[in-house]
């Protein structure tokens, strides 16, 4: 599996598909152009690798439109809107949506370049957010009903005594399952445990 970041470059203009494509490969990026949103959807059913530059102007399903269905469907990635026309309301609803950035045609190449690399940081950020908690989740996984029940009042503040009150069990034996919980997911402190805890 190619696992190389790759710009989607998504315009019904045909023109526009390869100067972009010509100015992004000219600095080293791997680029995949589609005209039309849904040519996209289907080649890119589980992509996540790369970002996403969409033109808000397409016929069929807009660029908006299709940010929304690339959340619906689970593609995360970080997504750059073009258009000939923006306007304010359009602007705030890609930005509120997860957009990285709105820029109006004829784009700068220049402000351009920044702006994807700026977005392929992101994709590696989200990348590695998602592997930590992947990992995570296969930690707690080895807990116990009993000790995830334990866990989670702990991250919640409780004390120990609290606890053996709450479970109607004894002091010592929370402190069992407080041992073995550490040892089975690596947390050192109480600040650990409540990260690894927030973040599956």
């Amino acid at each position: 599996m190619n696992t190389e970041a790759k710009v989607f470059v998504v315009d019904d203009d045909a023109a526009v598909r390869d100067s972009l494509s010509m100015l992004l490969e000219a600095t080293g990026h791997t680029v995949v152009a589609f005209s039309s949103a849904m040519g996209f959807l289907e080649a890119c059913a589980r992509c996540s690798n790369g970002c996403a530059i969409l033109d808000l102007s397409m016929p069929d399903m807009d660029g908006l439109a299709l940010q929304e269905e690339m959340l619906r469907r689970g593609i995360r990635m970080p997504v750059i809107f073009l258009s000939g026309h923006g306007t304010v309301p359009a602007t705030v609803r890609a930005i509120k949506a997860g957009a990285m950035d709105f820029l109006t045609k004829p784009v700068d190449g220049s402000v351009l370049l920044v702006r994807v690399q700026d977005a392929l940081r992101e994709c590696s950020r989200l990348q590695q957010h998602d592997k930590t908690s992947h990992s995570n989740a296969s930690l707690l996984t080895t807990l116990t009903d009993r000790e995830l029940e334990v866990m989670m009042l702990v991250v919640a503040g409780h004390t120990s005594k609290d606890i053996a009150q709450h479970l109607t069990i004894s002091y010592r034996t929370v402190e069992i399952h407080r041992a073995h919980i550490m040892h089975k997911t690596g947390a050192t402190n109480l600040l650990e445990l409540a990260r690894l805890a927030g973040e599956t």
